[in-house]
């Protein structure tokens, strides 16, 4: 077992309280968004072993990946586990599908383009999953047609308007990738302001057809004045998850998370195309190119209980999948999974054993679990997350 160091992004929009909390740090002025336990190449995590995990995996492949691994990821740990603290909406986004990164990631690679201004840091896809530890908001995937036109039927705003001519006109993938692009296309502040202030207004009245979605558009609104992603989030899935409820992103899934704390699980990447809600790059074009515009739910995933103490939440994804343990004094209770894994205390301090060693998880304590370690049994009272691949 390798102790993992977690790496730190400063994000405008994270929080400088919850993540330094949960893991007994001291809090600072500068924001910590998220914490990485990984080993993608922007920020591998620390270890106890003088090297960064990706450093470490690449000294034998083989042996801490497995050659399974190896030989469908090429020596890569195909997943990133993540700490996640939005205190402010993150920007509205989407991520390529592997296709997509991979052409993206070469044509951005044979031109000059500054990192801030990439698309594609890497070539992969960057499907995603989120565990709430507490109450958690977003808004994820595109409403039906029919729903949409229903909230902007109420509102005399010019661009309103549009958006509902194309709806009605196109009650299909097609309208609403047509609405969607007419919305984040839109240049003038005014027209973002106006549907922004009718939505406040009914809200306001009791009048509205959503006050859940009306007092989200007036929330982007007010971090993000004039911004077409407030408006866009009319055609978009409010969701809120509660503490232990997970969520599944897949690629090509427009979505922005509000608020909240969790455990995020995805491929090894760190690829966002972002069409508005942020100061950071964006590339309305290329969201656009990448966008699923077929009207869905978001999906929410239930565990598939292996033991009495092990859930598995199931992705339909090869790169990871997250399962949950609870153990209550427990004399020893088996881990399923094959590795590599990264074991994450959630809550108490359980102990965790392989074939060649014992360790205790404090919250807040990850550990890499190599693949040639064998069976893994954990005992005591707490909760541990685990990444591990399919």
């Amino acid at each position: 077992m390798l102790t993992l160091v977690p790496r730190f992004q400063d994000y405008a929009w994270g929080s400088c309280e919850v993540i330094p909390d949960f893991l007994g740090h001291p809090r600072t002025e500068v924001p910590v968004a998220e914490a990485w336990f990984g080993a993608h190449p922007s920020a591998p995590s620390g270890t106890d072993a003088d090297v960064d995990l990706r450093a470490y995996l690449a000294q034998a492949p083989e042996q801490r990946l497995g050659s399974d691994v190896v030989a469908r990821f090429g020596g890569q740990l195909p997943y990133l586990l993540k700490l996640i603290a939005p205190v402010q909406p993150l920007s509205l986004q989407v991520h390529p599908n592997l296709e997509q990164a991979r052409a993206g990631f070469s044509r951005e690679a044979a031109v000059d383009i500054p990192p801030e201004q990439r698309n594609y840091p890497d070539a992969n896809h960057k499907p995603e999953l989120i565990y709430a530890l507490t109450t958690f908001e977003a808004v994820c995937g595109f409403r039906a047609p029919r729903r949409a036109a229903e909230l902007l039927a109420g509102l005399s705003a010019p661009l309103a308007g549009e958006l509902l001519v194309l709806l009605r006109d196109q009650p299909s993938a097609s309208g609403v990738h047509a609405a969607f692009a007419a919305v984040v296309q839109t240049s003038c502040a005014d027209r973002v302001a106006q549907v922004v202030a009718q939505c406040a207004a009914r809200l306001a009245a009791g009048q509205s057809p959503s006050p859940r979605t009306d007092a989200i558009v007036a929330r982007l609104a007010e971090r993000y004045p004039g911004d077409p992603g407030a408006v866009a989030a009319l055609l978009l899935n409010p969701v809120t998850l509660q503490p232990g409820e997970v969520m599944f992103v897949p690629a090509g899934c427009v979505h922005a998370y509000l608020s909240g704390f969790g455990v995020e699980v995805m491929a090894n990447s760190d690829n966002v195309l972002r069409a508005g809600l942020t100061a950071k790059h964006v590339d309305v074009p290329e969201v656009l190119a990448t966008i699923d515009s077929v009207a869905a739910p978001p999906i929410r995933i239930a565990p598939e209980m292996l033991t009495e103490a092990t859930g598995v939440f199931y992705a339909p994804v090869d790169d990871f999948e997250l399962s949950l343990t609870r153990l209550l004094h427990d004399p020893g209770r088996p881990i399923p999974g094959r590795g590599p894994r990264v074991l994450l205390s959630l809550e108490g301090t359980p102990q965790v054993t392989t074939t060649t060693q014992t360790l205790d998880l404090p919250r807040g304590q990850a550990v890499f679990i190599a693949a040639d370690e064998g069976p893994l049994q954990a005992t005591g009272t707490g909760t541990i997350v685990q990444a591990d691949v399919p």
